[in-house]
């Protein structure tokens, strides 16, 4: 089984959310994509932030898809940082090849993450490319650090079954949508 994780605040999912991993199912053949809608973001505020049952249930509604799972785990588990969840799955579930998914403007504050190298050497990564991003996430310390581990985008569909440390940058169609911006009321969903 090939399982996309897909970590987040979702606060709010949109269909930008639903457009990369409908991308990541094609582009790297996975089997499911598992949404994890965090407790709350370590390095962003947590004001005025919904529960994670409330966001679990909108972001129901906008993942619509068979192959899509959305989950409030890391909240149930009582974790705080990817790192925790990813020892845990990976520990619970030795037979899965999972990938973690991430937005390139994530990978450009990647190496602030708690733990970002062994993420790194826990499951391979995807970055997914999004408007203003496309070139400065080539250009960040996490990429720098992780360079020769680098996968062509032609071969991204062998990505979840390479072992970490393995990330590939994937470039098509991207989405303007950001849950930043419909929060503050300038863009819809």
């Amino acid at each position: 089984m090939r399982i996309g994780l897909y970590g987040g605040s979702f606060n709010p999912a949109h269909h930008g959310h639903r457009h990369v991993t409908v991308t990541a199912l094609r582009r790297l053949g996975l089997d499911r994509v598992w949404w994890l809608v965090s407790p709350g973001n370590p390095l962003k505020s947590r004001i005025a932030l919904p529960s994670v049952e409330a966001r679990c249930a909108q972001a129901q509604e906008i993942a619509r898809h068979p192959r899509i799972a959305v989950t409030g785990i890391e909240a149930a588990l009582g974790v705080r940082f990817t790192v925790q969840t990813l020892r845990y799955l990976t520990r619970r579930c030795p037979g899965v090849q999972f990938v973690w998914i991430m937005g390139a403007d994530s990978l450009s504050n990647f190496h602030r993450w708690k733990g970002f190298a062994e993420i790194a050497q826990l499951v391979p990564i995807a970055i997914m490319d999004r408007p203003g991003f496309t070139m400065t996430p080539l250009s960040a310390r996490a990429a720098h650090r992780l360079a020769g581990a680098r996968v062509p985008e032609d071969a991204a569909h062998t990505l979840p079954t390479r072992p970490p440390p393995a990330w590939v940058f994937l470039h098509g169609p991207r989405s303007p949508l950001s849950s930043t911006e419909i929060r503050n009321g300038r863009r819809g969903a």
